[in-house]
């Protein structure tokens, strides 16, 4: 007799393309769970055909409605619920973080069972500094909200990794090209499956090749940083130490000041010091 799961929401990461990614421990978690969540029951019911499961499933996503999600939460204190989306890790741009939200606030146990991610096995490939990343998922379709949201960023100095569909493709490359700049960028599409590639150059560069022939399936890019300032002199470290002390201690000052002009907090704090006795 195959021992039942612990009561609980399991959020269970399904492979992005290549069957062989899913883990041991989520196959096992999707042929023991009591139920499981799926973003469409028609794609999650063919990894369960693979592996041999005969959960039943019912659909969840973005549309379920606050009546539903309460009737799944009340069945997690004598229920196992797995949770997946159609490919990769659950609410990593996909649907779920509302479900495990109020699982959590009714003290259940929620439990990860990681694996794959597009977003992760991208920036794993690009070759672009990954100590530093900030995740957009899909921007905005219409044009000025695109560029509204890219514009929020663009000052953020960390690698970005974003989501596109082949049609909208070309327009968001020369967005991102027109408001960042030139900078280092990698596409990849259809990771882990047969036809994988990956395209590297700049946004310019990316932009020109996919203008008018976008590929099909589904894409990441990843945008390097932005290129290091030149340091700010003393005079710009001075005057905005100055304003800073008027509100705020040195130490306090000098941190402020060092984030924006992006100098070594060392250095701030020192000038600081200087300036309050002065």
């Amino acid at each position: 007799m195959i021992e039942p799961l612990v009561p609980g929401l399991y959020v269970v990461a399904t492979p992005i393309g290549n069957l062989g990614d899913l883990s041991i421990r989520a196959a096992d978690v999707l042929r023991r769970a009591d139920r499981i969540l799926a973003e469409d029951t028609r794609v999650t019911g063919k990894l369960l055909a693979h592996i041999g499961s005969k959960v039943p499933t019912s659909r969840y996503d973005d549309h379920s409605s606050d009546a539903n999600r309460a009737a799944i939460v009340a069945r997690l204190g004598s229920e196992a619920i797995a949770l997946v989306s159609d490919a990769g890790t659950p609410l990593i741009s996909d649907p779920g973080y509302k479900l495990v939200r109020a699982a959590r606030s009714a003290g259940h146990e929620v439990r990860a069972i990681p694996g794959p991610s597009a977003a992760i096995a991208a920036l794993s490939i690009a070759g672009l500094p990954t100590d530093r990343f900030l995740f957009l998922g899909f921007l905005p379709a219409k044009a000025k909200a695109r560029a509204d949201a890219i514009a929020d960023i663009a000052g953020v100095r960390a690698t970005l990794v974003i989501y596109e569909t082949g049609p909208r493709l070309g327009d968001t490359l020369q967005a991102l090209l027109d408001i960042l700049g030139d900078q280092a960028a990698v596409l990849t599409r259809e990771l882990t499956k047969l036809y994988e590639e990956s395209f590297i150059g700049t946004l310019g560069e990316l932009a020109d090749r996919f203008r008018d022939a976008a590929p099909k399936g589904e894409m990441v890019i990843v945008v390097g940083p932005p290129p290091p300032s030149a340091e700010a002199s003393d005079d710009e470290l001075d005057s905005a130490l100055d304003e800073a002390l008027t509100r705020l201690s040195p130490s306090r000052a000098a941190a402020e000041v060092a984030e924006l002009l992006n100098v070594p907090r060392k250095r701030a704090y020192a000038r600081a010091l200087e300036r309050s006795r002065s």
